[in-house]
């Protein structure tokens, strides 16, 4: 399997996206190893820089990886220019999922996951971003051209999940390979 690519929403079924329903990405990929061989991989807050056309690498602030711990993201768009976060660790279960926020971990600009799920002879491997519901950039630029949210945000969409592809195939590549 290939990554498989979902765009979400969690308060919605909305036809054309929308801010204020927590749009988002999910990407999906099988690999052939245990959780505990891909593991190292996803604790490693600079292993997607490897990958990544956006992310640009961090750095932690304290001691990490554990829930509440804090990092230093550095990301880099062509259009948008270059730029740092606060990021806060909110999940962290061993060999099943690590997961941060951006910025204000009650109100966070964006949230990622990875979560892992044991099969048979493989282990599925789900890269999930969702978008807010805190201010971004993104949501600077829907308020310059609210008419056009809808687009914004779906472009934002295919931009994570190409990055999000790109670190899961990557991943897979290294892991089955070593």
């Amino acid at each position: 399997m290939s990554s498989a690519v979902e765009k979400t929403t969690k308060n919605s079924t909305n036809k054309s996206p929308v801010f204020k329903d927590g749009p988002g990405v999910t990407v999906k990929i099988d690999i052939k190893a245990q959780p505990e061989d891909i593991w190292p991989y996803l604790i490693d807050i600079n292993f997607p820089s490897k990958f990544s056309t956006e992310f640009q690498g961090a750095e932690w602030i304290d001691a990490g990886p554990k829930i509440g711990a804090k990092f230093q993201g550095y990301n880099k768009h062509d259009r948008i220019g270059e730029w740092d976060v606060t990021c806060h660790v909110v999940r962290y279960e061993e060999n099943k999922a690590f997961g941060w926020v951006v910025g204000n971990p009650e109100v966070p600009a964006a949230q990622w996951y990875f979560e892992l799920e044991s099969l048979t002879t493989s282990t599925r491997l789900k890269f999930i971003m969702v978008l807010g519901p805190g201010p971004s950039g993104l949501t600077r630029a829907i308020e310059s051209v609210p008419e056009k949210e809808s687009r914004i945000i779906e472009k934002r969409q295919d931009e994570h999940s190409a990055n999000m592809s790109l670190t899961l195939e990557g991943l897979k590549q290294l892991v089955e390979n070593s």
